[in-house]
């Protein structure tokens, strides 16, 4: 038996109840500090990353290698796209986090 569509959508509207609560899950504070030391060791290696790219890209330019300053140049410009995620990545994911709790 088919139900009729307004009981189809009110199937598709039920709200199930669930929201994001703090401190339900035991080990949550110990999760947070290796999520905390994970983007303390991305931003660490894209500073290695950024001073390895901006010296190839120096290299490159001081002997000519037009190849090595180009490699240098797109280099340093993903280490700064990678140090801006890691550094907005909190931010991004609360501000999409309170978009989405906004859905009804």
């Amino acid at each position: 038996m088919s139900l009729p569509l307004a009981d189809r959508v009110i199937q598709l509207a039920y709200d199930p109840g669930i929201s994001p609560k703090g401190g339900g899950l035991p080990g949550l504070s110990v999760l947070k500090n290796v999520v905390n030391l994970i983007n303390m060791f991305g931003i660490i290696a894209v500073v290695g990353a950024l001073a390895v790219s901006l010296g190839v890209w120096a290299w490159g330019h001081h002997t000519g290698g037009h190849q090595a300053e180009a490699n240098g140049k797109k280099g340093a410009v993903v280490a700064a796209g990678a140090a801006l995620g890691l550094g907005a990545a909190n931010g991004i994911v609360a501000f999409f986090s309170t978009l989405g709790s906004q859905v009804h």
